[in-house]
This record gives structure tokens, C-alpha cells and sequence, in this order.
């Protein structure tokens, strides 16, 4: 046989083999890169009952300042400082020697001009006084009645009472103090704290969309135009009594287009404060079949689309876009792309693709007990 014809006979027997080397090559080294283990959670449906969060202060039921009605000095304080005072009940004494002295002037003058109208009543029908007379001594007994119910007035108003019951706050005077009618100043102030307002913000948008809801049923209604409400507190914990949000109290703020909306609790315990910071939630409706996710294993894509990652029955990753409606806690609400029985991955996303060859095992980067105390809404 020729060379040349021996040699091309040989080329296709070295490709063969170079080609089945590098193959066997690529083989091993595929068995010598261990699988990655990748943490996933199962997704499951469950009975929610979903709310609406609103933000609000806590605002007093009604607030009175107290303030003097005539002048003088005080002579005495007659209640504690944060204490719970009744209506009518004497806050404060102002000297009322000077009053008193008037009271007893005003008496005389109207013993007086009582007596001569009598006097003048008889003699008028004898013609024995004129009836311009008689008139000017009437006059002057009406005037006479006017300056002792004014006389009795002050003498009363010497005697500061409560205008409304409720919490009062510090004094602003003490003992020896000289106090004006109409002073700037208030003496104290009285807040009615039970019940007590609770006075939320929402965008007018918002707003509408829950008169709808609650036109609807979907909200749970506490009376004509009033939805049932609960609160949670700065500390996070629940407040034991529900009270109601009206929708009928509204005012909107033109320069952020937001309104305020009223909520009405009770506050037997005077657990709530004017001023605290609260949240107020309203039972918006509930799901038979909600599915509730970790939030650490959703995330975005380029489009800014909700993104899943999943591990299919062949333990390799598949990708899925999904609708989420609302967070819950630690946990996303979603609506579409989910199913009862997939394998959510919530731990090791950062090294995985779609198409990856994976081994699931449980996740141990999701708090089940936090997970279940923020849905402690579900009915």
C-alpha cells in the first residue's frame, strides 16, 4: 500500500479516539461536580382573612380648657394633677370677698327698687303718682333684678368647675396666682379619653376603593357608613377592643391628596394616649385558598415582574413569573403563577439557573413561628 493512502486511512481512526477521550473527559469531570443543594419550601394554601393597614395618632374625644370667668386670686387648687375629674366638679377657688361684698349691695338695691314699684303699682290707680313714675320705678326694679343675677354670677364663677369629665393635666397656676376673665392662658386642661379617636391617612384613590368594599360587604360594616376596625400598637401587640372607622368624617388635604379618616375605640383602661402612633386595620374580606410565600424567595426581573425560582419533579430549576398582591408580614400574598405542591427556592438562589440540576432539601432560612404569627389573621 502507499504511504499517502496508509496515512489518510489513519485520521479517522485518531479522530474517533481524540474525540471519545474528551468525551470520557468531560464525563468525569461532570461526576467529580457534586450537585448543588438548594433550600426550598412547599407551597400551600390556607384560609386568610385579609386586611387593610392604615397609619393614624390617637387623638382625645373631647378637650376643654379650663379657664377663669372673673378676676382674682386663687386661693385654693382642689384636685390632683392627672387625675380623672367629673363635670361640674370645683377645680379651683377664687377669692371671692370682692364678689360677695356686690352680691350683698345688689340684694339691697334690689330690696329697694322692688319695694318702690310695689308702692307706686297702688298709687298709680289713685293717679296719685304719674304713670312716667310708675314707669321709671319698674325700670329700675328690672334693672335692679339684672345686677343681682349678674352679682349671683360672679360669685358663682368664683368657684372654677370642670366643663367636661375626663383626664386633667397640670395646673398652670398655683395659690396667690391672679387670674383674668378672658386671660391667654388656660388654668388646666381636660381630655375625654374614653372613648378616643384614632385619626387615619389614606390617598383619596384609596379612599374610594374602600367605600366601594364597604358598599359591597367586603368590608365587615360596624354601622351605616362605618367599618369594623382593630388596632395595632407602636410595640406591635394587638388592642384588645375593636372600635369602628366612618367614612362620613372626612377631610382632604390638598397639597399631598390625602384624607383623614375618623375611627371611634373604647379606652376603659386608658391604655391609649393622644399622640401615640398606631395602625388601624380594617377586615377587608377573606380567601379559602390563599397562598402565602417567603418573601426571600421572590425577586425581580429586568421587567420588574414578580419572579419564582422552582425546583420541578426532575430536580432541575425552573423559572416562573408570578402576580403577588400584597405583603403579609414576612410573607407575599400571590394571587397567580403558584401551585399547591411546588417547590419554592428560598435558600441558594444566588447560585442557581434555570435548567440547573438540583437537590431540594427543607429551608432553613424561613421562620415558620414568625411566619404563623403574622397570618394570625386567618380565621
Amino acid at each position: 500500500m502507499p504511504r499517502k493512502t496508509a496515512h489518510a486511512a489513519l485520521i479517522p481512526l485518531f479522530t474517533a479516539i481524540t474525540l471519545l477521550s474528551a468525551c470520557a473527559e468531560q464525563e468525569a469531570t461532570n461526576k467529580s461536580q457534586p450537585i448543588p443543594q438548594v433550600g426550598v419550601v412547599t407551597v400551600d394554601a390556607q384560609h386568610f382573612v385579609m386586611t387593610t393597614e392604615l397609619p393614624g395618632r390617637t387623638r382625645a374625644y373631647r378637650v376643654a380648657e379650663v379657664r377663669p370667668q372673673v378676676n382674682g386670686i386663687i386661693q385654693k387648687r382642689l384636685f390632683d394633677e392627672g387625675s380623672e375629674v367629673k363635670a361640674g366638679q370645683q377645680l379651683y377657688q377664687i377669692d371671692a370677698a370682692v364678689y360677695e361684698a356686690a352680691l350683698q349691695s345688689a340684694q339691697a338695691s334690689h330690696l329697694s327698687a322692688g319695694t318702690l314699684a310695689e308702692r307706686y303699682e297702688v298709687l298709680v290707680k289713685d293717679r296719685a303718682v304719674s304713670q312716667q313714675a310708675y314707669d321709671e320705678a319698674r325700670a329700675a326694679k328690672l334693672q335692679a333684678d339684672a345686677a343681682l343675677e349678674r352679682a349671683r354670677i360672679d360669685v358663682r364663677y368664683t368657684k372654677v368647675s370642670a366643663p367636661i369629665s375626663g383626664l386633667i393635666g397640670r395646673s398652670a397656676v398655683t395659690e396667690g396666682a391672679l387670674v383674668n376673665n378672658g386671660q391667654a392662658q388656660p388654668l388646666a386642661t381636660i381630655q375625654q379619653l374614653d372613648p378616643i379617636y384614632v385619626d387615619v391617612t389614606q390617598p383619596t384613590g384609596d379612599l374610594l376603593a374602600m367605600r366601594r368594599d364597604l358598599a359591597s360587604g367586603r368590608l365587615e360594616k360596624a354601622g351605616e357608613n362605618a367599618a369594623r376596625a382593630v388596632l395595632r400598637l407602636e410595640d406591635g401587640s394587638e388592642y384588645e377592643h375593636e372600635g369602628r372607622l366612618e367614612f362620613s368624617e372626612v377631610s382632604v388635604d390638598e397639597s399631598t391628596g390625602s384624607v383623614t379618616l375618623r375611627a371611634v375605640f373604647p379606652n376603659p383602661d386608658r391604655l391609649l394616649l393622644p399622640g401615640m402612633f398606631v395602625h388601624a386595620q380594617l377586615i377587608s374580606g377573606a380567601r379559602s385558598n390563599a397562598i402565602l410565600v417567603p418573601q426571600q424567595g421572590v425577586t425581580r426581573n429586568p421587567r420588574g415582574q414578580a419572579v419564582a425560582m422552582l425546583v420541578n419533579e426532575e430536580n432541575k430549576v425552573e423559572q416562573r413569573v408570578i402576580k403577588t398582591d400584597r405583603t403579609v408580614g414576612n410573607r407575599w400574598l400571590v394571587s397567580e403563577g403558584l401551585n399547591v405542591g411546588d417547590q419554592l427556592i428560598t435558600e441558594g438562589l444566588h447560585m442557581v439557573q434555570s435548567g440547573m440540576q438540583v437537590e431540594p432539601v427543607p429551608a432553613a432560612n424561613v421562620d415558620t413561628a414568625g411566619a404563623m404569627d403574622t397570618a394570625g389573621q386567618e380565621g
